[in-house]
């Protein structure tokens, strides 16, 4: 395992994996908070933090191992992850418009959700939908192939399934909590933890399906469906369409 680097070489890479977007969340989301204009420095932390982090499986991979090509891919376990998808999208959509709209859980939020808005340029409508369209259709895609395919995926050649889903799945919870704390600056316990866990639940549901199908592709529609209706909510909380 880890060919030239080893055992704790891959364990070394796998800590900084797992570690590395919860600095960088850290650093564009905390250490340069929006101030309700266009921040070039949170642009530019933003865009290299996940250069860095999508660049480091591939040049880990080819200096440890001869950078091993992928099987050819395939697309089993589509029906599920869209039952999965669809069912969880469903839900968000029941929990915010049924319930928290307009409730004292998201007084802050549509204010925080602006300035970061702002913040990134992504403020008007035409700038939010293309960066909609970026996040739902590549960024899960690249999420998947980091998330599930290298970290999921290089922890299960060192250990069992359960582990390795529930540590690759609490490490991309990680950065989702500090995120979300943000937007609920007031509701750690009630809000920013619990709605992380549900983000990692959906990580461990998403490394059995690439467990059970080896595709990134089941995961990634079932991401896809789920990050669409975040950005659903999303639009409606910074008021895009008023």
């Amino acid at each position: 395992m880890g060919g030239r680097v080893g055992r704790r070489g891959t364990i070394a890479a796998l800590v900084f994996a797992c570690v590395f977007p919860t600095v960088m969340a850290a650093t564009y989301f905390v250490l340069l908070p929006a101030a309700g204009e266009l921040n070039h420095w949170q642009q530019a932390a933003y865009a290299g933090g996940k250069v860095v982090q999508f660049v480091f499986p591939v040049v880990f991979l080819w200096w440890a191992e001869g950078f091993p090509l992928p099987g050819r891919p395939h697309f089993r376990g589509l029906p599920l992850a869209l039952a999965f998808g669809s069912a969880v999208a469903a839900a968000m959509f029941g929990l915010y418009f049924g319930v928290l709209r307009g409730g004292p859980l998201m007084a802050r939020t549509p204010g925080q959700l602006r300035a970061r808005l702002t913040g990134l340029g992504s403020d008007t409508p035409a700038a939010y939908l293309g960066m909609a369209a970026f996040v739902v259709v590549a960024h899960s895609l690249l999420e998947e192939y980091y998330w599930r395919w290298f970290v999921f995926g290089r922890m299960r050649q060192l250990t069992t399934f359960a582990p390795a889903a529930v540590v690759s799945s609490l490490a991309f919870m990680a950065h989702h909590v500090l995120i979300l704390w943000v937007y609920f600056p007031d509701h750690f316990w009630l809000a920013a933890l619990p709605f992380g866990l549900c983000v990692a639940a959906g990580g461990f549901v998403w490394a059995w399906l690439y467990e059970r199908n080896g595709s990134v592709y089941a995961p990634w529609l079932s991401h896809l469906l789920v990050d669409a209706a975040i950005f659903v909510v999303g639009w409606d909380l910074a008021g895009l369409g008023r």
